[in-house]
């Protein structure tokens, strides 16, 4: 530092070191290229697009948004299967052992593993890739776990847009596990063609009216853990089950929802899952459901990415993030009414867009 009048001057860089870190700046990124790769099926692609895809940053989503572009025209291939369950139920020993099974069959099998995340400090645990140890590094599978960030039902804000590149590197099944929290389950529901309920016997969950509202989107419901002792337990939880299903109302589909044992421990039930599946979706196809469905959850991604772009608009204007601080602080000492707050930051809002 040099020192002149009394105050410490930054020194003039070292041309050579200047040089240097120049050497180390971020290049610019080829979307085109990216995009080539990932049809190509390159992981460390498919890995970068996808962080693009997640990424809160202005400049990424310009990035993200052009990469989808890139990659829609070659996605929708794939069987998407949402898979919930309580904590506990065995959802990671599930997929892994349902996942080699697919690549047994010939199938390359994407897995987004959505983390419950803390509201707090928005971090996350991302344990489920070393819960599948042998899935994940068999070659013909990809294992993406990502946040929740604090979204309906655990399901990531951008996962509807990492299934779209796994589909176009060519990815045959996404499996999407969800945190597994209850009704707010919906969620994942509008992102695949096929749900899956994994349930525990003699845990006390079997008919619990907590669990109308999920139990009535599943399309197939699994007794995980149905071996050993348990085995006889599980077959009494899967009639109660069965009956408890033919009190709800008939699906639009036609389709009549499968109740089935599994032990994901011992690989049993496994392949029986993969034929309920398969005719779940001939079924659907048949019907014109299938893409029915699929044309709806469009629809729903229309309604969503609006929503998400006021949201951005709102919270990223810097007159308003301040105005928010302030008021926040007013609403916290019980100076003001939350409810007379949001008007009038809302109103500022629609004032700054009709200027």
């Amino acid at each position: 530092m040099r020192i002149q009048a009394g105050i410490e001057q930054p020194a003039s860089v070292n041309p050579v070191l200047k040089s240097g870190l120049q050497k180390f700046k971020k290049p610019k990124l080829n979307i085109e290229q990216l995009a080539k790769d990932i049809l190509k099926g390159k992981r460390s692609s498919l890995s970068q697009g996808i962080t693009l895809v997640e990424s809160s940053l202005p400049g990424d989503k310009v990035l993200a948004k052009q990469i989808i572009q890139e990659c829609l025209p070659y996605a929708g291939n794939s069987i998407r299967i949402g898979i919930t369950g309580v904590p506990g139920v065995g959802k990671s020993t599930f997929i892994e052992a349902f996942g080699n099974y697919l690549i047994q069959k010939g199938k390359k099998v994407a897995v987004l593993a959505i983390d419950p995340s803390s509201k707090r400090t928005k971090g996350s645990i991302l344990g489920d890739k070393t819960r599948m140890e042998s899935l994940s590094v068999n070659p013909d599978a990809f294992i993406r776990p990502s946040a929740s960030a604090g979204t309906l039902g655990g399901v990531a804000r951008k996962t509807r847009e990492t299934i779209t590149l796994c589909e176009a590197s060519g990815f045959d099944v996404i499996l999407v596990e969800t945190v597994g929290v209850g009704q707010s389950e919906i969620a994942v529901a509008q992102i695949v063609d096929f749900f899956l309920l994994l349930m525990l016997a003699g845990s006390g969950d079997e008919l619990q009216g907590i669990k109308r509202g999920i139990m009535e989107m599943a399309d197939m419901i699994l007794i995980n853990k149905a071996d050993g002792d348990n085995t006889s337990k599980a077959d009494l939880a899967r009639r109660e089950f069965e009956n408890a299903l033919h009190l709800f109302p008939a699906l639009e589909n036609n389709w009549t929802p499968i109740v089935r044992t599994a032990s994901a421990l011992y690989s049993t039930g496994i392949e029986g899952t993969w034929e309920t599946i398969n005719e779940y979706i001939r079924l659907t196809k048949e019907n014109g459901h299938f893409m029915l469905k699929r044309s709806r959850q469009s629809g729903e991604i229309l309604r969503e990415r609006i929503e998400s772009a006021l949201m951005d608009d709102f919270y990223n204007d810097p007159e308003l993030k301040e105005k928010l601080k302030s008021t926040s602080k007013e609403i916290e000492r019980g100076n003001l009414s939350p409810y007379d707050a949001a008007d009038e930051l809302l109103e500022i809002y629609l004032d700054k867009k009709n200027k």
